[in-house]
C-alpha cells in the first residue's frame, strides 16, 4: 500500500448487532430493550413498546442495535425471570454489546457459533 492511500475506514455494518428476544414476559422484553437503548444507538423507539400476540406461536422481539458508541447504563436493573437473548453480529461488535449489557444484568455466554467474519452468541441476562 502506498503512503498516500488511507485504509478504508470500518464500515458501519461492523457496528451493528441483530438481537432477539423470545420465551419471556413482556415486561422483560422491554426491560431488555430499554437497557439495550440507554446503553446504544438502536431502531426501536421508546414507544415501540413489545406486546404478546395472541397466537399459539412464541413472540420475538427483535432490535439491531449500532455499538460504535456506546454509553453507561444507570446500573441494575430486575427482571422477573432470567431471559435468553440471542446476538449476532461481528465478534467486536457482539462483546460491546455483551459488556454494555452487563452495566445492568448479570450476563452469561449459554451458547455461540462462530463464523468467518461473525458470531451468534446466546446470551443469559439475570439479576445482578
Amino acid at each position: 500500500m502506498n503512503s498516500t492511500q488511507q485504509q478504508a475506514p470500518e464500515d458501519h455494518h461492523d457496528q451493528e448487532v441483530s438481537v432477539v428476544v423470545s420465551g419471556c414476559p413482556q415486561d422483560d422484553a422491554r426491560t431488555v430493550f430499554d437497557v439495550l437503548r440507554a446503553a446504544f444507538t438502536t431502531d426501536r423507539s421508546s414507544t415501540d413498546i413489545p406486546h404478546e400476540i395472541a397466537d399459539k406461536r412464541p413472540t420475538a422481539w427483535t432490535a439491531t442495535v449500532d455499538v460504535s458508541e456506546a454509553r453507561t447504563v444507570s446500573g441494575p436493573v430486575t427482571l422477573s425471570a432470567p431471559v435468553t437473548a440471542e446476538v449476532q453480529g461481528g465478534y467486536q461488535a457482539v462483546d460491546r454489546l455483551r459488556q454494555g449489557l452487563a452495566d445492568a444484568f448479570a450476563v452469561r455466554v449459554v451458547g455461540a457459533v462462530s463464523g468467518d467474519q461473525e458470531e451468534e452468541v446466546r446470551l443469559r441476562l439475570d439479576n445482578k
